[in-house]
């Protein structure tokens, strides 16, 4: 399952706007920002839009967060959801041996949240996936 997409855009206001108008049948919501000054320096500010499921504790759900684009930067950032810290290590440690480079070696990334457990991994191309295990997250049967 897809736990969350960043997607660089040139303006955010005009794009939130956007996603959120074109999402909100779907049951989509302007979440909240993310202040990069919590995290570290290679976070960016985020601006999150989100189903209705997301943050419920009823179900696993999915959000999309907006990114200011800087000069020059394409490719795609996924986060897939992983049902346990050990299965973020396990597929970290299997795209590290595919030939993904490192970009977070897998460990607690608080600064997101308590429970907010991850890896990151770039593509030949420049895409990035990131592995996560959110501990409020349902178990999924």
């Amino acid at each position: 399952m897809i736990d969350h997409v960043y997607i660089s855009v040139n303006n955010i206001e005009k794009s939130l706007a956007f996603y959120a108008e074109a999402l909100k049948q779907l049951g989509w919501k302007v979440f909240g920002n993310y202040d990069s000054r919590s995290g570290p320096e290679d976070v960016p500010d985020l601006y999150g839009i989100v189903d209705d499921a997301y943050g419920s504790g009823k179900a696993v759900g999915s959000s999309i967060w907006l990114r200011q684009r800087k000069p020059g930067e394409t490719g795609l950032y996924l986060g897939i959801v992983c049902s346990s810290n050990e299965l973020v290590d396990a597929a970290y440690a299997a795209a590290i041996k595919a030939g993904g480079t490192d970009e977070g070696k897998p460990a607690d990334r608080t600064y997101f949240a308590p429970g907010y457990y991850a890896a990151n991994v770039a593509d030949f191309d420049g895409n990035r996936l990131e592995f996560v295990h959110k501990a409020w997250n349902p178990k999924r049967t």
